[in-house]
């Protein structure tokens, strides 16, 4: 299983001052190096054990995600074959596929999940056209512009006297715990968010807070904001709606969920989420 964290290799120039240039971009397409990432869903197309085919892009659904350090063009399109289909999840928790093309993959996933939800105008519902090589719908109708959205994730581990609040979902695998997370509201800060979301679902007010990472999330195109926060009570009272269970652990228990060897078969989040990396920060000295 990786070590690292997951969806962060992406290094491709995405060229945006260029790809709105239509003789441009038409020019990236014909190249015969350029490479077409097809997905369906969650699920990439894989050609002879690759990711990705090489050769002139015909395909007008395709996007642009940009160029590599070997002057390759890089785009993405819907799947329509019949093919081998690997999901993104399975080939991130197995480590074969390098942390590179894992980052142009989540690129890829959360830029045709936009556009297959953004086919319509939300203001005057009229049909919408594609622009800018895919960062853009435009609606000739009524003339509003749409814009690929990133929605922001706050998820944050609370410590108090040496223990770790972790909470678990029902759907999850049985035993594991992990950081409390959720979505940022309109007219939130950062830290506002993560306060609100942690007594939401615990009933733990957090005062200090500091950031540690983030994470692209494309699931369907979330960015995690990793947080740790200096808990201001400890008694825990659980929202069921959101949680099944919440619990502070000791860092004795945290060390063996994180080993895999707890002696309940408890486990923590896996080391390509971020929640893993959160838990191991905040056992750190503050």
């Amino acid at each position: 299983m990786p070590s690292l964290l997951a969806y962060l290799g992406n290094d491709l120039d995405r060229s945006a001052n260029q790809r709105s240039d239509d003789a441009w971009l038409n020019a990236q397409r014909i190249t015969a190096t350029s490479r077409l990432v097809r997905m369906k869903g969650d699920s990439v197309l894989i050609v002879s054990e690759s990711i990705s085919v090489s050769g002139a892009v015909d395909e007008p659904e395709a996007v642009y995600l940009g160029r590599d350090n070997g002057d390759v063009h890089w785009f993405a399109a819907p799947s329509t074959e019949e093919g081998l289909h690997r999901d993104l999840r399975g080939l991130t928790s197995e480590g074969t596929v390098p942390d590179r093309e894992l980052g142009i993959l989540a690129h890829a996933r959360a830029l045709l999940h936009w556009h297959s939800r953004h086919r319509f105008c939300s203001n005057c519902g009229a049909p919408t056209e594609m622009r800018d090589a895919g960062y853009r719908r435009h609606c000739a109708s009524c003339g509003s512009d749409h814009f690929p959205r990133t929605d922001p994730v706050v998820i944050m581990v609370a410590r108090h006297e040496g223990k770790l609040l972790l909470g678990r979902q029902a759907s999850w695998p049985p035993g594991m715990y992990s950081a409390l997370a959720g979505f940022m509201e309109p007219g939130e800060t950062i830290e506002n968010a993560a306060r609100r979301e942690v007594f939401e679902e615990s009933g733990i007010q957090v005062g200090q807070i500091s950031y540690v990472a983030s994470q692209p999330w494309p699931f369907p195109a979330n960015l995690m904001i990793g947080l740790i926060g200096e808990a201001l009570t400890e008694e825990i009272v659980i929202d069921r709606k959101e949680l099944e269970d919440a619990r502070w652990f000791p860092a004795e228990e945290i060390h063996a969920m994180l080993d895999g060897r707890h002696p309940q078969g408890f486990t923590a989040s896996r080391p390509t989420a971020i929640a893993h990396h959160l838990i191991q920060a905040a056992l750190q000295p503050g």
